[in-house]
């Protein structure tokens, strides 16, 4: 989905405004939301391991509210600020699922429909008292609150949902396989089909979640798992690297700000 599909579905009263928190949908965002996506499941569990899962929880409960309060401070889109926030949204997100179905034995056949629940009520209170669910529109404390909590239950339901298809039979590998076909489903369906273009960006989106989960997965457990056996530490430290030299080169070039515009 480029940038131009949303804009161009995007009300009339809620055009941008030159203040905005978020950054431009290009192809650039997409990579480095998978990257974030891959790099917070396996740092997640490489702290759980390291740290223990309690006291891992809580520095990255602590971390993730430090991020937030930054991005809630500055006053428009900063690539380094925000794509922090998306990285710590990204590891705890990824706790939270990971303490329901480890820590309480709730399976993910239960939490999959929980977090989807969850995410629904986010989209059905944010709709309800803004009557928008667009990205293009985050430019009020309000809606920013709307946008982030609807981003960390995105990231729990695609936790729990990749972890669902991965111990069910699929695997890693076949897991990556099925999400990577699942992603372009929004895309072609908005394009050819009659899906708004709000609701195939979220939809794209919770989909990056479990996509690129399962890759940096398959690419960390042992090959007792289906795995390429790279460890969990190397593979969380080749994505950050990954991930800080797209965002530097955003932040450099600014290809991902919006183009300020006035209503």
């Amino acid at each position: 989905m480029s940038t131009d599909h949303l804009t161009h579905n995007r009300p009339v009263g809620h055009l941008r405004h030159a203040a905005s928190k978020v950054p431009e949908v290009t192809v650039y965002f997409w990579i480095i939301k998978v990257l974030t996506t891959g790099m917070g499941e396996t740092a997640s569990d490489y702290l759980a391991h390291l740290l223990g899962p309690i006291p891992a929880v809580g520095l990255g409960g602590i971390a993730l509210v430090g991020a937030l309060a930054v991005q809630f401070a500055v006053r428009r889109y900063v690539a380094w600020v925000y794509w922090t926030a998306i990285v710590m949204v990204s590891v705890f997100g990824t706790m939270a699922a990971d303490v329901l179905h480890v820590g309480l034995g709730v399976p993910y056949t239960l939490s999959t429909p929980f977090f989807m629940a969850g995410l629904a009520a986010v989209f059905a209170l944010w709709y309800r008292a803004e009557g928008t669910l667009s990205i293009h529109s985050i430019h009020t404390r309000r809606r920013e609150t709307f946008y982030w909590a609807a981003v960390l239950a995105t990231f729990a339901l695609g936790t729990a949902a990749g972890d669902l298809t991965a111990t069910t039979g699929l695997g890693y590998l076949g897991s990556a396989v099925l999400y990577a076909a699942a992603i372009a489903v929004p895309a072609v369906a908005h394009r050819w089909g009659r899906l708004n273009a709000v609701a195939a960006f979220w939809a794209a989106y919770v989909v990056t979640r479990p996509l690129g989960a399962s890759v940096a997965d398959w690419m960390a457990v042992g090959h007792g798992r289906g795995g390429l056996d790279l460890g969990l530490g190397p593979v969380t430290l080749s994505w950050t690297m990954a991930i800080l030299g797209f965002v530097g080169y955003l932040a450099l070039s600014r290809k991902d700000v919006q183009r300020d515009i006035t209503p």
